[in-house]
């Protein structure tokens, strides 16, 4: 045989041994049929869980019903009901609506293993916005790199959080007011049943998230009822100290914390007309239009006094993250966090003394540490102090505390500026990241993208894909990513002119941070 006849006989059999993942996949539900698209095969809007409408509003997801035939999914389920606010960064595909429990897969349409690494997708916005439509999540550059890729609905708002007295009495056994997090956990339960049948490893799961997703993520970290459904986490700009939003509990108002979720919600259901708190107010309130329910809510009006948001529940939520892993009950998993180096926080002085009051002694080191040259403007401090607060710090004490259990552990700071937006951008403001790490730059910039950014989300995306594939984000390619260790506090900072694996250059200010923190009752 000659030369060229070898190479033909040897490609031949490469590509027979190459996987082709089906357009039309039978999964428990019954059968769906996907579409492929430059070597990607993609299912969108496979309902995981039954309509929560009617009588199954505030209640936990339910099965699904089976159908019959071939469902199409080929286009998104709506996202779960909301008030889509003006200039989001991550828009909507689809009009909101409260039958929203749909799942989406992304695979390689050709994969080298029937199991491959698989990832799941937790949006964010505050508990009262986001969904799973929008093109900068598109999960194709991830099954491009031999990932099924996954991403689904979760309830928001009063759908997602809410407690009453009337429903804390109906089905007294089921877990109460977080039924965003249930479905998540439903999704994940999806998951582990079906994953197999798109070509994913059930027993290779990484779940991901930022912000509101990302203090999800350390939810399911820490939840009773997740056990056992992930084995790598990514935390983007999720906290990692309390709950994202503040220890509420669904019954208990404590003094000096927030009211309970039940006295929120009774305080709703009275400002819809609705009193009382047995059977007849609860069937009352299921009758509401979803738009009575929603009442305007969303990331301008979370602060409102009734807004509830997740909650302490005793079944779901036990307790904050700090403290599951300080005693050992957190999921052993390897865990990559961070924040952008331009994050949001929230702080209200009026000087800088006030500002570094909290510090005590330490607050001379602390000016020193955030505005070494005494040049900043109090705006300036106050971000950069309440991001840290909110954030950055408790990314690394998340990272730390895991490294520190043996966990394999990485710690990132994302700085990356997308060159069209550095003149209005002096750092990387909060979920900026999550194009990069998709690799969707094109669908956020468009017309203005840059090769530059072009670069820099090839390789977010391929450090993202490499810790899925193996629990560590180092791989051929691209820079060394340092394991986290307390002791030389090394971090990978997205920087402008690409990644860098270093010394925290915010050591000093987050070492005080940390201080503050522990020091807090």
């Amino acid at each position: 045989m000659s030369k060229t006849g070898i190479l033909m006989g040897i490609a031949a059999l490469a590509a027979a041994a190459l996987q082709a993942a089906p357009v039309q996949v039978k999964i428990e539900s019954g059968q769906v049929k996907g579409a492929v698209k430059e070597g990607v095969v993609s299912f969108k809007g496979i309902p995981f869980a039954a309509p929560p409408v009617g009588d199954l509003r505030w209640r936990p997801p339910q099965p699904v019903k089976v159908w019959s035939g071939v469902r199409p999914a080929v286009e998104f389920g709506a996202d779960c009901m909301q008030k889509p606010f003006p200039g989001d960064a991550a828009p909507l595909g689809t009009p909101p609506a409260e039958d929203c429990l749909f799942v989406n897969v992304w695979a390689p349409e050709k994969a080298a293993s029937k199991k491959l690494p698989v990832m799941v997708w937790i949006y964010g916005g505050g508990f009262v916005n986001g969904g799973s439509s929008p093109a900068v999540y598109d999960g194709s550059q991830f099954a491009k790199g031999g990932v099924v890729f996954v991403s689904f609905n979760y309830r928001l708002g009063r759908f997602g959080f809410f407690a009453h007295p009337a429903l804390s009495k109906e089905n007294p056994s089921e877990p109460k007011g977080n039924y965003g997090y249930l479905d998540q956990i439903a999704a994940l339960q999806w998951v582990q049943r079906n994953i197999t049948k798109f070509g994913g490893d059930a027993k290779n799961v990484t779940i991901f998230g930022e912000s509101a997703g990302g203090g999800s993520v350390l939810t399911m970290l820490t939840s009773p009822l997740a056990k056992g459904l992930m084995h790598k986490a990514i935390v983007e700009s999720g906290g990692g100290r309390t709950l994202l939003l503040g220890p509420r509990h669904i019954s208990l108002s404590e003094p000096k914390g927030p009211p309970s979720a039940e006295s929120v919600g009774v305080a709703f259901a009275k400002s819809v007309g609705i009193e009382g708190d047995g059977a007849a107010a609860l069937t009352e309130l299921r009758k509401l239009p979803a738009e009575k329910v929603l009442a305007g809510l969303n990331m301008a009006g979370m602060n409102v006094p009734t807004y509830a948001g997740p909650m302490i529940d005793g079944k779901v939520v036990v307790e904050s993250p700090a403290e599951a892993y300080a005693a050992g009950r957190g999921a052993k998993v390897p865990l990559m966090a961070g924040a952008t180096n331009a994050d949001i926080g929230f702080a209200f002085a009026k000087t800088i003394d006030e500002l570094f009051a909290p510090f005590g002694a330490d607050a001379p080191k602390a000016k020193a540490a955030y505005d070494p040259e005494g040049k900043l403007q109090l705006r300036q401090v106050s971000m950069a102090f309440a991001a840290d607060r909110m954030m950055v710090e408790p990314s690394r004490f998340i990272v730390r505390t895991l490294a520190a259990a043996g966990q394999p552990a990485y710690h990132f700071r994302f700085s990356y500026v997308a060159e069209s937006m550095r003149r209005q951008w002096p750092g990387a403001p909060h979920a900026t990241e999550i194009p990069f790490v998709f690799d969707t730059v094109a669908a956020r910039y468009g017309k203005d993208l840059a090769e530059a950014d072009k670069a820099t989300a090839r390789a977010a995306n391929e450090y993202w894909v490499n810790f899925a594939k193996a629990g560590n984000p180092n791989g051929k390619g691209v820079p060394e990513w340092p394991a986290y260790s307390a002791d030389a506090d090394k971090l990978m900072d997205f920087t402008l002119t690409g990644p860098v694996g270093k010394p925290d250059p915010w050591k000093a200010r987050l070492d005080l941070v940390e201080k503050l923190a522990n020091s807090a009752p």
